[in-house]
């Protein structure tokens, strides 16, 4: 019985260790997005008459960018909270 004791705390730990490197893909979009800001500012900067063109194509580029660290927070939290639940009972 004690195999099923550590099977369970191996199940557990590799959701929170999947769950931790999934929520690192937060910080590429938060790059991604300021430099594109930066870049956008600069273009703005360089040619005001073009400040709507290059405003909306940086939200675009924004909204696109942020997808990813969405879909790792969605993953993160799915690792957590669902995929524990759906290995321990494979265990059982």
């Amino acid at each position: 019985m004690e195999y099923a004791i550590l099977a369970k705390g191996i199940v557990l730990a590799g959701c929170a260790i999947g769950a931790g490197l999934a929520l690192i893909a937060g910080i590429g979009p938060g790059i991604g997005e300021g430099r594109a800001v930066a870049a956008a500012c600069e273009a703005i900067g360089r040619q005001p008459e073009c400040k709507g063109e290059v405003t909306s194509t940086m939200l675009l580029g924004c909204a696109v960018a942020e997808t990813t660290g969405i879909y790792g927070f969605v993953t993160g939290l799915l690792l957590l909270f669902v995929a524990p639940g759906m290995f321990i009972n494979y265990l059982v």
